[in-house]
């Protein structure tokens, strides 16, 4: 498939790092693919941490990454509650709250989710249920089914949010990926249409096929969540499949970021 990139997609956990772990030769890999000019956005479904705590960590295990690079979908939903004025009981990590700060959270009027082992018990999940009852709306800040932890696969808030959907009568609206509306936005952040851009990721489901369903390539890696066969099972498929981030840009600067 001829393609000419001009926008490049970067997943980050899993995909460039799990954790404190750099996954082998995805420094230099992002270097390279800086020297080719093309725009470059990392964008993650990361809940656990604020934006200025994960681009802390990544600054300290060796990634030279500005902070307005990182799109994330704690800045999608932060989006959406300051659009509607809402006032969401929030179960979201501690430390990622500092992405909602200033928001009031009394007499609260929506549920927000997040990946909150914390927050995950039955008091908390009734009360989020109550209000849901009352017609309060739930929003998702992603669907997450699992993640990848140093000590292996970890559930990710997914089972939560469908659990409070199941019990309430109620959907969720979710916000971070696979939703078209979240690539759409970091794209929209380097002026590229989805046409022109690609999305390289761990997951098949919520990276890969999510950002071609918004209209991207998509290269699915075998690294963090990846478990084998994930590939055959979405539809689409993904447009390539590499062993592993340093893989994938070598074959995005070969093939569809040489000059024409």
């Amino acid at each position: 498939m001829a393609r000419r990139i001009a926008a490049v997609l970067i997943d980050l956990s899993g995909t460039i790092h799990i954790e404190d772990a750099v996954i082998p030769g995805a420094i230099d890999a992002l270097k390279r693919l800086r020297e080719t000019n093309v725009k470059i956005k990392f964008v993650t479904n990361t809940t656990k941490e604020s934006k200025h705590v994960l681009h802390e960590r990544l600054k300290r295990i060796g990634f030279g990454i500005d902070i307005e690079e990182i799109f994330t979908s704690l800045t999608a939903a932060r989006q959406l509650i300051d659009q509607r004025n809402l006032r969401p009981y929030m179960l979201v990590a501690d430390a990622a709250k500092e992405d909602f700060s200033g928001v009031s959270c009394e007499n609260e009027n929506a549920v927000l989710v997040g990946l909150a082992p914390e927050y995950f018990n039955y008091e908390h999940m009734t009360k989020a249920f109550r209000l849901l009852l009352d017609g309060a709306p739930l929003i998702a800040i992603h669907k997450g089914r699992y993640y990848k932890r140093s000590d292996g696969l970890a559930l990710g808030p997914g089972a939560f949010v469908s659990g409070l959907e199941y019990s309430s009568g109620c959907k969720a609206e979710v916000v971070g990926k696979p939703e078209p509306a979240f690539f759409h936005s970091a794209l929209q952040d380097l002026g590229c249409s989805p046409s022109q851009a690609v999305m390289i990721g761990d997951d098949a489901r919520d990276d890969v096929c999510g950002a071609m369903n918004a209209g991207l390539a998509g290269i699915l890696v075998k690294t963090g969540k990846y478990r084998p066969g994930d590939e055959g099972q979405t539809d689409p498929a993904p447009s390539h499949v590499a062993q592993d981030f340093p893989e994938a840009v070598d074959f995005l600067i070969t093939n569809w970021l040489k000059p024409q």
